[in-house]
């Protein structure tokens, strides 16, 4: 709990201290249409639920409107059903109504929002990292000073994002995402030979000096380097 409360406090403090014009305060989270990874097991892409409606409630909680962006818009998938779970945000906080109502791209203005966020889960990882529209979103976000936070998969949907310079966001950068061991250990995604790439691989062939088990002290250490805040793991923040 206390690396979950970490890491967001963290990416709140750095939304609080960007200035800008307009007086509404808002994040834009991105989410994932995926259900399952394609193959004939049709394995879990869904969005992970407590990589996503903990940091809505916490940025609801610093006065922040948040609004949710998906590769298709509308409804969006999660691991658990959010109607069979106790949760504070998602009876009063009106996290079911931005996440079945998710925006297209095309319905984004980046000018709008102090900073963007993308949970995990598998989906991001195949729609969210390879959608040229979200693309432009994040680096639209970042270079009008904006802040942008990735949490575990979610990690995927920064790792091929290009600037106006036509250089990646990430190159010269500290940043962390779910690691090759980890995904080459676990049979979720069989070790992850059903991806499109390994965030950790990814990141490195893009410039930037990704953070693993061997570099970081601790597993759930959070990785800020100039407005880009990751974490390998985002654990269960448990109520919200």
């Amino acid at each position: 709990m206390k690396f979950f409360s970490l890491f967001f406090s963290a990416l709140c403090l750095l939304l609080s201290s960007v200035l800008y014009a307009e007086p509404a305060k808002k994040v834009l989270i991105i989410v994932s249409n995926m259900e399952n990874m394609g193959d004939p097991e049709k394995h879990d892409a869904r969005n992970n639920l407590w990589e996503v409606a903990p940091p809505y409630h916490v940025f609801v909680s610093h006065g922040f409107d948040v609004d949710f962006v998906s590769p298709q818009g509308g409804k969006v998938p999660f691991m658990m059903d959010p109607l069979g779970i106790s949760s504070y945000t998602i009876k009063y906080e009106n996290f079911l109504g931005k996440a079945n109502s998710s925006l297209k791209p095309e319905d984004v203005n980046p000018d709008d929002y102090w900073g963007v966020y993308i949970g995990g889960g598998y989906g991001p990882v195949f729609d969210v990292a390879s959608n040229k529209e979200i693309q432009s979103i994040i680096a639209r976000i970042y270079e009008s000073g904006g802040v942008v936070g990735t949490g575990g998969h979610g990690a995927a949907g920064i790792a091929n994002v290009k600037l106006a310079s036509g250089q990646f966001l990430v190159k010269g950068k500290k940043v962390a995402g779910f690691p090759n061991s980890t995904e080459k250990s676990k049979k979720w995604a069989k070790q992850g030979t059903l991806l499109p790439f390994l965030i950790e691989s990814q990141f490195n062939k893009n410039g930037a000096f990704a953070q693993n088990k061997e570099t970081l002290k601790n597993k759930h250490d959070v990785v800020i380097d100039q407005r880009v805040v990751t974490t390998m793991f985002l654990p269960s923040a448990g109520p919200c």
